[in-house]
């Protein structure tokens, strides 16, 4: 977890003017909120940590401070590699052990968070472990959950399935054509299985624990009406597709992020600036089914950084504008569907390695 130990000053653009904000979190709802990262104040002779969890509010444009939480030594030296309904995972690279932990969690014990070790992970015959795209989870909850299960979706072609507390050992599965290799897995509660989608967004994949692989094909309709100038443009950004289903319906759309690189000497690499978001709404008819662009998605919010992509009602907390995507990659901010226009948050100081959104959670 050493990666994710960042030097946070607490400047943050505020929506109105530039000011300093720094809060503490004292409600008995939650976010939904962006991982920071951890600052720690204390090492103990135990091995633990003491420190203060770091989580950025996208409604209200805040630092959110969790003061004094143990940090467990088994999370200590691990990389987080993603987020699944709250949950983190860490990943040690030497023993190959996946650990789920709900540290980031405002409700979460503050002395003695959760921390749920996974088998040790293996690799295919010419696959490679190193690099995780994301990981996804059938339920809320690791915990009481005998059917839950995790899904670690690599860089490359290996997908692999995990039931937490119940299997000894991972189902490894090779993904197929080579199509999937920087895919993002996701978890469909309606149709009861985890999804990947090809490149292009014309293919996507559907995996089970111990079942087949199927086969899905989608057919477009309607796109978005743009000059050649715009194509253009487009044809020349990198692309990625994200699945992503409403938590409180079963409505599922296909998120097509655009992105421009360019040079930075700063960076002394390639800098990715969002262009462009499109997004296709599934839509069943009695001709079958059919991706349909859409400006607008009511209420509807969507999450996207290294989690598993999620969507939300925006009155699910106040502040969150409909029908927009909040993200954080290619650069940090939210994109309005209905008017095109991105608004930049002004990023934290510090690296963060791993950012991920967790979505809202109440007691």
């Amino acid at each position: 977890m050493s990666q994710l130990l960042i030097r946070l000053s607490a400047k943050l653009s505020s929506r109105n003017n530039n000011v300093c904000i720094h809060k503490c979190f004292r409600l008995f709802s939650t976010g939904p909120y962006l991982t920071l990262g951890t600052r720690v104040q204390e090492v103990l002779p135990s091995g633990c940590k003491i420190g203060d969890v770091l989580l950025f509010d996208p409604a209200k444009e805040q630092i959110l401070t969790l003061h004094d939480k143990t940090i467990p030594k088994e999370l200590k030296d691990e990389e987080m590699i993603g987020t699944s309904h709250g949950w983190s995972f860490f990943y040690d690279r030497h023993d190959r052990i996946v650990r789920i932990s709900d540290i980031f969690s405002p409700f979460a014990s503050k002395s003695n968070p959760t921390v749920i070790p996974l088998p040790r992970l293996t690799d295919l015959p010419s696959e490679q472990i190193e690099q995780v795209c994301n990981v996804a989870m059938s339920s809320s909850s690791p915990l009481g959950d005998e059917d839950c299960v995790v899904a670690i979706k690599f860089s490359g072609d290996q997908l692999s399935l995990c039931r937490p507390g119940r299997d000894l050992e991972w189902t490894n599965i090779l993904t197929p054509f080579h199509c999937c290799e920087n895919s993002n897995v996701m978890y469909s509660k309606r149709y009861k299985r985890f999804y990947l989608s090809a490149p292009g967004g014309i293919h996507f994949f559907s995996y089970h624990l111990n079942e087949n692989t199927e086969h899905h094909k989608l057919v477009y309709r309607d796109h978005p009406e743009l000059d050649q100038s715009e194509w253009k443009t487009l044809s020349m950004c990198s692309r990625r597709e994200y699945l992503v289903e409403s938590s409180s319906s079963d409505e599922r759309y296909l998120v097509k992020w655009y992105a421009h690189g360019s040079y930075s000497s700063v960076l002394n690499g390639i800098d990715y600036q969002t262009k462009r978001f499109m997004v296709f709404s599934e839509e069943e008819t009695a001709e079958g089914k059919f991706m349909c662009y859409t400006e607008d998605i009511g209420e509807m919010c969507i999450f996207i950084a290294s989690n598993e992509t999620f969507c939300i009602p925006a009155s699910s907390c106040p502040g969150l504008k409909p029908s927009t995507i909040y993200f954080m990659g290619h650069g940090f901010g939210s994109y309005d569907l209905t008017t095109g226009d991105t608004h930049h948050y002004k990023a934290p100081d510090g690296v963060i390695t791993t950012p991920c959104w967790l979505p809202p959670v109440s007691i």
